[in-house]
Order: C-alpha cells, then structure tokens, then sequence
C-alpha cells in the first residue's frame, strides 16, 4: 500500500516558540513576509492561577480534495502519490485564485516575484528519508510526518476550533488536541 503522508501537530506540546517557523524559513530562504509555517495563539486565559495559552502551527494541509489544484487555470499544482501537494513555481502566473480558493488561506502570495508559494512538505527530504524543516527544527517534537494509512492512532483529530470545516477538501493534517485541565476543589 502507497503511504499517504500527513502532518501531526501535537497541540499539547506547542508552546508558540515559532521554531519550526523559522526553521523552514531558513532552510528555505524565504523572502521578507513569506511563512510557509505559521504559530499561531489558538486560546488565551487563566485556568485556576495557572495562565493557559493553546498554539497551533500549520503549514499546507495536502488534501485530500485540494481547492488551490481544482483553480489553477495553469495546472501549475500538482498531487504525487503519497498525497504532497506541490506548487510548480515555473508554472505559477501570480492570478490569485489558489489564494482565495484555499478555506485555510495556506498560499502566500509573494509581491517581489509576483508568484504564489506554499509548503511541499519538504518533499526532497522526505525522499531522502529525511525530516522536514519544521519537524527537525522542533524542539518539543510538537510536529512529525505521519503515515495516514497505517496509523491506527485514535486521538488524532481534523478539527479544531477556528479551522475550516475539513469535509470540504479533506486534509490530511491531524492534530492532538491539548487536555482542558479542571480545577479539582475541595469542599
């Protein structure tokens, strides 16, 4: 059976450092503004005396059904066989319209080249069995590659709050979501 390689991100272990950001930024000399990788604060507050911040990171979710590949007018997107979507750059005319069709807003327009980027999950490493940027750069193990068709993991989720509904073009980011911690009183 072919593998259909995925994203996991482990909410719990995410403390926002936005390593895995920088990370892929570096690796691949990403211009001023662009981020393939993106931190984000999900939910902020106080939980008993004990302050409570949620990350998320989230790069391109290669889904299943991808928007941005179904508006290409260039065809300059395409799927390999393990699920890794790719962008063409040669191919890419700068129109916008993966931009828009995108439900998580992952390609990012770059003004200085006038050309749409986006996460390929480092597919060139991958290849070489190698970890990805963000994955390697990690220092909580918060992101891995995961192989969708031979997990048998439960807790694994496509949904979290903010997020656009996953049935539309199916990713295949899973996530973990963190454990609401209760205050335990005594009476």
């Amino acid at each position: 059976m072919t593998k259909k390689l995925g994203f996991l991100v482990n909410c719990e272990r995410c403390v926002g450092c936005h390593t895995c950001e920088m990370a892929c930024k570096n690796y691949y000399q990403q211009d001023p503004g662009i981020r393939w990788r993106k931190v984000a604060l999900v939910k902020e507050g106080i939980n008993t005396t004990v302050p409570v911040r949620e990350y998320i990171s989230l790069a391109c979710n290669h889904c299943e059904e991808p928007a941005c590949m179904k508006v290409c007018p260039v065809s300059a997107y395409e799927k390999r066989e393990d699920g890794i979507v790719l962008h063409k750059y040669d191919l890419c005319i700068g129109c916008k319209l993966c931009i828009e069709a995108c439900p998580y807003t992952v390609p990012e327009y770059n003004k200085d080249k006038e050309k749409v980027e986006k996460c390929h999950m480092c597919y060139e490493k991958l290849d070489k069995g190698e970890k990805p940027a963000c994955v390697a750069g990690c220092p909580l193990d918060a992101i891995d590659v995961i192989d969708l068709n031979s997990t048998t993991e439960t807790g694994f989720t496509t949904e979290y709050a903010g997020f656009a509904d996953p049935s539309v073009t199916k990713p295949s980011t899973r996530f973990i979501k963190p454990v609401e911690i209760k205050q335990i009183r005594r009476d």
